[in-house]
């Protein structure tokens, strides 16, 4: 029979399995499954119709509509995508004018290129428990300081030492960036807008690269770095114009600042009373369980989530994104194509695909476009370790520079499309709120270690064979493939609580 929360009747129910239920451990995973079950997201409106044996619903809620205090909010939050894209282009048109000035080796720069991701290691790990301590806004601020710090210690380091330092700060600040941002939107837009809103990540991350490419081929490195460090001054001062997470804030029971947050995101007009009494209500069961610790997060209920979030990241970085990014240069001089040309071109092609993805984000859904983007990586990396094997051969040398291009651009639209954006939407939506914290470090360090890990020997893995660097970069792409066609689900227009049971297993 069901029980009942919240003193509402059929708001949220437990589902008790058999005659009777054990006190303890079953009494915490029926109230977790009563959480997961549940119908309606807390941050949604619910529809506006009758629930069979609960009496009727009102009949004059309005659908959520895109207010512009959460245009606003959102656009302030993207910011923070921005810098991340700002520092992933970085290194790119940066090199050549870093090696002369400062008479860096191909070691040294090596070491510059990838020390980032080290940063984003130990930030990864930190940013779950800090979005939880001190807010996603904080948290926000807290990373953009030290993005903004690190832009600037390159911009005005006279060795390799303060170039390190700020590019290890910089990773640091986006990786918490990389966690909270997405994490904060999921939390203040209504179902019918998430997949959208959220796509604004991956919309201003790839303007945010795409606009490094471009000038960088144009002006100096330290000029360059001074650029990166506006959108991170932009978002600071954001900031104190937005409201926190509604969800938050009732998690620790602010219930003023919760009840005055929702009413600035739903708009002064917008009727809110019965949003918030679900989001109480839902905060009474979280309640009623205690903190995850972070082995729990290993138990067998969670290995479903676990599983599809760590390999999406697995999967994303070891499909040779990040190096292809950070030394896109070098790769282009080696197969013989002028590099201001291919990344000029690069970053005017990759915005409007950006676009495109945002717009076909709430229509075709995550699924869709994920086996397009691994598809057309696996295409695309097969095709520029193709271009390599024929620069071998005398009669076809002239192909090298044409496919290597057309490959480049192809994986460049591929990843934008689905790889880049995605997995971190994905994440945002398939953990329960007790384990998000911990899955959400957990997730992220793996994607940061294993960029880490690729961009560190892209250039040693090159030296040994180009071709064959991009073979393995291309079997990755087909091993996605078959993973996102098995295991990862579809979350297009469900609710959170409807993703994570149709994932999680109660046992």
């Amino acid at each position: 029979m069901p029980k009942q929360f919240g003193g509402k009747a059929c708001k949220y129910q437990v589902l008790v399995i058999g005659p009777f239920c054990k006190r303890g451990k079953m009494e915490r995973e029926s109230m977790e499954e009563g959480l997961l079950t549940s119908r309606y997201l807390p941050n949604e409106t619910k529809p506006t119709s009758n629930v069979d044996g609960c009496g009727s619903r009102s009949d004059n809620l309005n659908k959520p509509l895109s207010t512009p205090v959460l245009v606003f909010s959102t656009l302030v939050a993207v910011c923070g995508s921005f810098c991340y894209g700002c520092s992933l282009g970085y290194s790119s048109p940066a090199e050549t004018g870093i090696k002369e000035d400062l008479g860096l080796s191909m070691a040294a720069y090596s070491v510059f290129g990838s020390i980032m991701t080290v940063g984003g290691m130990v930030g990864a790990i930190l940013s779950g428990r800090i979005a939880d301590l001190i807010g996603r806004r904080r948290t926000m601020w807290f990373s953009e300081v030290f993005c903004t710090a690190g832009w600037l210690s390159i911009a005005f380091a006279k060795s390799a030492l303060w170039l390190d330092i700020g590019r290890l700060s910089i990773g640091f600040g986006v990786a918490m960036i990389c966690y909270v941002v997405p994490v904060y939107i999921a939390e203040i837009t209504p179902k019918s807008h998430r997949g959208s809103f959220a796509s604004a990540n991956q919309l201003m991350t790839t303007s945010g690269f795409a606009l490094v490419y471009f000038i960088g081929t144009i002006i100096s490195w330290r000029t360059l770095a001074m650029i990166g460090a506006i959108p991170s001054v932009v978002q600071i001062i954001g900031l104190f114009f937005i409201p926190e997470s509604p969800r938050w804030l009732a998690k620790l029971g602010r219930e003023k600042e919760f009840e005055a947050a929702l009413k600035r995101l739903r708009g002064e007009d917008a009727d809110i009373s019965e949003e918030a009494a679900d989001i109480r209500d839902y905060m009474e069961i979280l309640k009623q369980q205690t903190e995850a610790s972070f082995l729990e997060l290993f138990q067998r209920r969670y290995a479903n989530s676990l599983f599809v979030g760590v390999g999406l990241m697995l999967l994303q970085q070891l499909g040779g994104n990040s190096p292809m990014a950070y030394y896109a240069s070098n790769i282009f001089e080696e197969a013989g194509v002028s590099s201001t040309i291919g990344l000029q071109v690069s970053a005017i092609i990759q915005i409007p695909v950006a676009i495109v993805g945002l717009l076909l984000m709430d229509r075709s859904g995550r699924r869709p476009l994920l086996l397009v983007s691994a598809s057309g990586m696996c295409f695309s990396c097969f095709l520029i370790g193709l271009s390599f094997c024929f620069k071998e051969f005398p009669h076809l040398k002239a192909l090298t520079p044409i496919l290597a291009l057309t490959g480049s651009l192809a994986s460049a639209t591929a990843y934008t499309i689905g790889l880049g954006g995605i997995p971190w939407i994905i994440m945002s939506e398939i953990f329960p709120i007790n384990v998000k914290a911990q899955a959400g470090s957990l997730v992220t360090l793996v994607n940061w270690s294993i960029s880490w890990i690729t961009t560190y020997t892209f250039n040693f893995m090159m030296e040994w064979s180009s071709a064959g660097t991009f073979f393995i970069f291309s079997g990755v792409g087909g091993l996605t493939v078959l993973f996102v066609a098995k295991l990862v689900p579809e979350t297009k227009g469900r609710t959170l609580e409807e993703i994570q049971a149709s994932i999680i297993p109660f046992l």
